[in-house]
């Protein structure tokens, strides 16, 4: 996920400074209204109350009024530096403590923060509403930007300028003083809702658990399984049984090897039918109402809908495009997740299952096929994917392109005793910034994994560089007994793909905050599946993965099988993916406003497209996270896949150069994406970097849908 945080706040508030304060202390006992007195200035965790969230989010809101205020009540004629840069710097003290809540928030949660951030969020909403649609404010902006291009302006001070500007007019402030109105009461009510739609999902995820007392129940799963539910179970008071989670590091094994089909599809409901259940958590209601009110402000807006709206900012700019890049990728991909389904059922009936495979099937037949095709086992796999072993990989990855290197401290706050934190220095050994680790599940932590910050790069008014403070946060599959977590293979390619965000955030740099690191959101998930490239090259997989117990790197007999397995399963994995990708957009392209049935809506798209009943959307309507509970990836869960074409592309300008650590490449995509992806439109920075436009083929090489 993108650096900078995600929660619904209008822009204006997300790009304002989540840097250091570089007033003096205030006097108060919190901790939030002062530099943060701790090494590297990285947030007090354990000083921090959650009493002390409210009077700071009301001192810092306060606190941005009054410099808005200034901005706008300023005599003098509208300039860039009275007017965009006085925005640029305004909220600083704002920016930070919402780091701290709202990353919090996601890591490390509980039903006491969740009512602080209900009460905190409308608060945001309504200063960013009240910011975004400030008409004095607006014109002057306006009157800079009408000026631009005769003001001697630089060409980042005229990209700031610009993005202000579009800014305030997406945020309303064109609108007539009665339809401003009307979309501060949509966007507070948005605000609510994807609180609400987050806190049901996070609520339906904790609550299923399936407990098993019966040994026989266990049969088919591997030891590492086995030892790993028998410690969840006794961490939940059920010592002598065995606990199976919705939670993927728990639930994927146990579809993969579990030779109970009964049990497997018990599991398998309970994850996919999160927030449909009728029951207070339900959230096909809420999901009812954010739609309705997505249609409501795009039309406001001047939009046809709210696709259209979130897209003209994009790469795609616009959702036919989306749509047709969409479905000749779903064209290519469908043929090939249907020939998988063949060969899986027909191993079934060879075995005489007696059954016609369900979706709750597909991991365990895969993975006898998987088996029978390469001889490749995960048990063989994961004794040479050790956390540790994966976390020095990436590390080395970094140091050869980059030169940067990697110190563990244990004198930081930490906000959870599993977090880690590194200090990340430049080749010359001065300080770059601060990386915190998170890795394995927790109950007051929401799924998934992503990257933010608690404190974005910048620069002090005397030209010093602000150093950022990164946070990676990952569910992988715990340590067990005296083992040390070991890793599937895709939970090692998810950790390079967090971690490439990570260095996107180290990295980026600018003289202004809301366009220092800032890409397009189809273009921000370059920095990180780029890294997933390394991963799994098998070069590279020499030098980390090396056997937990012996120290001994990973054999090439096994990395030969790996890499003819790569394409292995890949039309079920990309077909999964365009299904939500592909409902995201239907849900989003709505036109009008009606009472949704939303199962029925689901369904009816699945079944136009041609989905098979086998294979469900890797994220169903009702847990759909990424699109209901912030519209920071509405009508943009397509970037991934959009991505994948930029990182294949871009990690073939190393191949080509028969050196994946060719120094030049390297820094030529550091210089470009990586510290300067806020210098210029996203395209235009790609061809800065590759000289020309992307080829598609690289990507369907890749995935095996057309041959290498």
């Amino acid at each position: 996920m993108k650096k900078t945080l995600t929660f619904a706040i209008p822009v204006l508030l997300l790009f304002a400074g989540c840097q250091t304060d570089t007033k003096k202390p205030q006097e108060s006992e919190n901790l939030l209204l002062s530099t943060f007195n701790t090494p590297f200035e990285v947030p007090p965790f354990d000083g921090i109350s959650l009493t002390d969230y409210a009077p700071a989010f009301d001192a810092a809101i306060a606190e941005k009024e009054q410099e808005i205020d200034k901005i706008v009540n300023n005599s003098e004629t509208p300039t860039f530096e009275n007017t965009i840069v006085a925005l640029d710097d305004a909220g600083e003290s704002l920016g930070r403590i919402s780091a701290v809540l709202f990353n919090l928030n996601s890591a490390e949660t509980s039903e006491e923060m969740q009512a602080v951030v209900r009460e905190i969020r409308p608060k945001l909403t309504a200063l960013g509403n009240e910011i975004s649609m400030n008409d004095k404010l607006f014109q002057k902006i306006k009157t800079v930007y009408d000026n631009r291009n005769n003001a001697n302006l630089t060409p980042e001070q005229i990209r700031v300028t610009e993005k202000f500007f579009k800014d305030f007019e997406r945020g309303g402030a064109n609108l007539p003083a009665e339809k401003k109105a009307q979309l501060k009461e949509i966007n507070q009510k948005l605000a609510k809702l994807y609180t609400t739609f987050g806190e049901n999902l996070l609520a339906e995820t904790n609550s299923f658990e399936m407990f098993l007392k019966d040994k026989a129940d266990l049969a088919g799963l591997p030891e590492w399984v086995v030892a790993g539910a028998a410690d969840a179970a006794k961490n939940a008071g059920h010592e002598g049984e065995w606990l199976f989670t919705v939670q993927k590091p728990s639930m994927l094994p146990f579809l993969q090897y579990s030779d109970k089909r009964e049990l497997r599809e018990k599991l398998y409901k309970g994850y996919f039918m999160r927030g449909d259940n009728n029951n207070k958590y339900d959230n096909k209601s809420t999901i009812n109402a954010i739609v309705n009110l997505r249609v409501e402000k795009a039309k406001l807006l001047g939009f046809e809908d709210f696709a259209q709206y979130k897209l003209d900012i994009n790469m795609a700019k616009n959702s036919e495009s989306a749509y047709k890049f969409l479905m000749e990728l779903w064209e290519a991909a469908l043929p090939v997740a249907k020939q998988e389904l063949a060969e899986m059922q027909a191993l079934a009936d060879k075995e005489k299952a007696g059954i016609k495979l369900a979706s709750w099937d597909w991991w365990y037949y895969a993975e006898k096929v998987r088996k029978a095709k390469y001889a490749l086992d995960d048990d063989e796999i994961k004794p040479y994917f050790s956390y540790p072993n994966v976390r020095q990989g990436a590390f080395d990855v970094a140091t050869k392109l980059y030169g940067i290197t990697f110190e563990q401290l244990t004198n930081l706050p930490l906000y959870h005793k599993d977090a880690e934190t590194w200090e990340v220095k430049n080749s010359d050994g001065t300080h770059l910034g601060i990386v915190y680790l998170d890795i394995h599940p927790r109950p007051g932590k929401r799924g998934g994994a992503w990257c933010t910050s608690f404190r974005s790069s910048g620069y002090e008014k005397d030209g010093s560089r602000i150093s950022p403070v990164v946070t990676i946060v990952c569910n992988f599959t715990p340590p067990s007994g005296d083992n040390p977590a070991l890793l599937s293979f895709d939970e090692t390619e998810t950790f390079f793909h967090e971690f490439g965000h990570g260095l996107h955030g180290l990295f980026s740099d600018g003289n202004y905050n809301r366009v220092s690191g800032d890409m397009p959101r189809d273009m921000v998930e370059l920095p990180s599946q780029i890294m997933e490239n390394w991963a799994a090259d098998p070069e590279v997989m020499k030098v980390y993965a090396k056997h937990y117990k012996t120290g001994e790197p990973i054999p090439d007999e096994l990395i030969a099988k790996i890499d003819a397995a790569s394409c292995f399963n890949q039309g079920f994995i990309t077909v999964e993916y365009l299904a939500a990708a592909l409902l995201d957009l239907d849900w989003a392209s709505i036109k009008e406003k009606e009472d949704f049935d939303v199962n029925k809506f689901e369904k009816d798209r699945m079944d136009e497209l041609g989905l098979i009943p086998e294979i469900l959307p890797r994220y169903r309507s009702t847990y759909f996270g990424h699109v209901f509970s912030g519209d920071g990836y509405s009508a943009g869960y397509y970037v991934y896949i959009w991505a994948a074409v930029l990182d294949a592309d871009a990690y073939n300008a190393f191949v080509e150069t028969e050196n994946l650590y060719n120094l030049e490449v390297a820094a030529a995509f550091r210089n470009n994406i990586l510290a300067g992806s806020g210098k210029g439109e996203g395209m235009d920075q790609y061809r800065k970097f590759r000289g020309k436009n992307p080829d598609p083929q690289f990507l369907m090489k890749k995935r095996g849908f057309v041959k290498k």
